[in-house]
């Protein structure tokens, strides 16, 4: 181009003139122009049409008007989940974000399916506002449109630096166990544990269906809701259909990650779900309610299959909720369903890791010489073991990419980061700002760990690791436990922390939880325990006590024992090297302790030798077995069997002194 010096344009600037070349295009005009001839045609051009969000399987075309039917079926099963119990049909439902729908829907309720469209006709003695409104389902929608609909419609949804979306979950920031309850009936009464030291706080059934009604009602009442359609369990003989039913997009994304995700083929044949969760939670129960001791409840019916959350924003309810079904249900399948990590080795041998919050069970499940089954839930069965969930649900206060790199890699697209802190501009997160809580989490799907081993199942246990953190410092770093002794520390379900060290020293606290998970089982622990004893006698399986805790003396005296030399000791276990070692019976807890471990120093083995006064390590050890004996009398009147033989064994195997 070049301008003409000598001419001015009228309005004072000189003209432009173009200088025509021979050889090169100056102005392409050789591309197709797009078809549209409005904006929104254009963005209609964007998005490829297909089936709602279920990609239609194979390349042939569907048969004419089976796509309709399947997705009329698809929301007859919804209708009739959400269906109110007084009123004579389900709502009305119609797929897809009502903000994308200008035109009228058409009619799906439960009751009516065989009825044309326009038979409708609405019965005056019992219609409301509510039954003229439709609701649209948003139905296994992906991680990329549960993004964009929680970005749009949730206040505190953000695109963090990794990718991943963050959170809020509201006033609630953990789990409510004295606001969870089960019905109890004529079949739970006899069955489940009741009582002192038990997770289950009783209701009726009026009481859990005036909160299904609420919480029905609530959802019901929105523009539109989220339904998850997913499976528990990776075991194929034995995987659950579940249905969530929630109003949160951050909950749906979250139950995305943390179930096992189906296939569109499964998806298509999902049928009617073995167990509904309705999620309101920000909608609050009637503190008038019968039972009602606060405005959040959370409620299981097992006779209905349905559990109902009223009250309460935080998403790990959802996830406990269907470990507490497990722990029901498998059982009742002599499975059992167990709150514990499991990975495997490259020979196929598969360790189980106990252990209570601040053990080190994700550290030392998560090992990169090891194939990961899972970080939290299993099952062992007739045929092994297999993780009941998609997903892993990460600590993430003061996570750092040295300490923990697959949970820092997992944060990524995708990836439900809850309640954590944020830089403003750049959105980096900051893992160790505990602003709006201590609790915060990751939620992501169990591929985002690189040494996954998909699918989650394995043979038997070889190793059932039972870890403690004991700010005592008296129990041996390993200690190797016949099943009897097995039994007694996994009904106790010991750790003991520093409960602050603020003000300079504490007393450690003792924490017993039976089972490892005593907030999610159903029956009593003994039967969980007789179960694992059972399995473990069956397949040959070895069970070991690891104090990660504290060594030559109690917190503020003692130290740490070495992350190092815990995963040697691992290791040790895994090669299956302790089992040939040569063993010392300890005082008091009568545990077998190795005399040596490669690469581990020998003082440290017997908790003895490292105490600088001997008197003051008798007197710790002896208050620990105290608290221990006076934890386990909430379980001796119970019977195993027909006789007291086999809780007194499990009586002998602890602390004797």
């Amino acid at each position: 181009m070049g301008l003409n010096n000598g001419m001015a344009m009228n309005n004072g600037l000189a003209k432009i003139e173009t200088q025509k070349l021979k050889e090169e295009i100056c102005h392409d005009d050789s591309a197709v122009p797009v078809k549209a001839q409005t904006l929104e045609e254009l963005h209609s051009l964007q998005v490829k049409k297909s089936g709602p969000n279920t990609p239609m399987t194979g390349i042939q075309q569907p048969v004419f008007g089976s796509e309709a039917d399947k997705n009329k079926q698809q929301l007859e099963s919804i209708s009739a989940s959400l269906a109110s119990l007084t009123r004579e049909t389900g709502p009305k439902l119609v797929k897809g974000d009502p903000a994308k729908q200008p035109e009228t829907p058409r009619v799906v309720h439960a009751s009516h399916q065989h009825q044309h469209q326009h038979q409708h006709t609405p019965q005056f003695s019992n219609i409301t506002d509510s039954a003229l409104k439709f609701t649209h389902i948003l139905y296994n929608l992906s991680p990329a449109e549960l993004y964009e609909q929680a970005i749009q419609n949730e206040k505190g949804s953000f695109i963090t630096s990794s990718g991943a979306l963050a959170t809020l979950s509201g006033a609630k920031t953990g789990r409510s166990p004295r606001d969870k309850r089960v019905v109890k009936d004529e079949t739970t009464s006899q069955e489940l544990w009741w009582g002192k030291g038990s997770p289950n706080i009783e209701m009726d059934e009026k009481t859990f269906l005036i909160n299904r009604e609420r919480a029905v009602d609530y959802l019901c009442s929105l523009e539109k809701v989220y339904v998850n359609d997913q499976f528990l369990n990776w075991d194929p003989m034995n995987k659950l259909k579940v249905r969530i039913v929630s109003a949160r997009a951050y909950h749906s994304l979250f139950m995305h990650n943390m179930c096992i995700r189906p296939t569109p083929e499964e998806l298509e044949n999902f049928g009617t779900p073995d167990f509904t969760i309705y999620n309101a939670g920000k909608f609050p129960c009637n503190r008038y309610t019968h039972y009602m001791t606060s405005s959040t409840s959370i409620d299981i019916n097992l006779a209905r299959k349905e559990m109902v959350i009223l009250g309460t924003q935080y998403a790990g309810e959802m996830k406990k909720g269907l470990f507490s079904l497990m722990h029901y249900l498998m059982p009742k399948r002599q499975i059992l369903s167990l709150h514990s990590g499991c990975n495997m080795g490259k020979d196929g041998d598969v360790a189980l890791f106990f252990g209570l919050s601040g053990t080190g069970k994700t550290t030392l499940s998560t090992d990169h010489n090891r194939y990961l089954i899972g970080d939290d839930e299993h099952c062992w069965s007739d045929h092994g073991v297999s993780n009941i969930e998609g997903g892993c649900y990460a600590k993430c206060i003061d996570l750092s990419r040295e300490k923990e790199p697959d949970i820092w890699n997992a944060i990524k697209f995708g990836t439900v980061l809850e309640n954590v802190v944020f830089e403003e501009h750049i959105r980096e997160v900051d893992y160790s700002d505990k602003s709006v809580t201590e609790n915060t989490r990751a939620a992501y799907p169990i591929e985002y760990i690189p040494n996954a081993k998909i699918p989650c199942v394995g043979p038997h246990p070889k190793n059932v690791i039972l870890l403690a953190c004991d700010a005592f410092g008296v129990l041996p770093p390993v200690s190797k436990l016949n099943l009897a002794q097995t039994m007694y520390h996994f009904i106790s379900g010991y750790t003991a922390l520093v409960a602050g060290t603020e003000d300079g020293i504490k007393e450690p606290t003792a924490t017993f939880s039976a089972c490892f998970g005593a907030a999610f089982i159903m029956f009593h622990p003994t039967k969980y325990a007789a179960m694992l004893a059972e399995k473990m006698q069956k397949q040959g399986a070895t069970g070991w006590l690891v104090n990660t805790g504290w060594s030559g003396g109690s917190y503020g005296s003692g130290s740490r024992i070495k992350l190092a030399h815990t995963r040697k000791i691992i290791d040790a276990i895994h090669s299956g090297e302790l089992l040939n070692a040569n063993y010392t019976k300890t005082e008091v807890f009568g545990l077998e302790i190795p005399n040596e471990i490669k690469g581990v120093p020998s003082e440290i083995l017997d908790p003895v030798n490292t105490w600088p006064n001997k008197n003051s390590y008798k007197e710790t050890l002896l208050k620990l077995g105290g608290l221990f004996k006076k934890n386990f009398e909430v379980f001796t009147n119970h019977k195993i069997g027909t006789d007291s033989n086999l809780t007194d064994e499990i009586l002998a195997a602890g602390p004797n002194f």
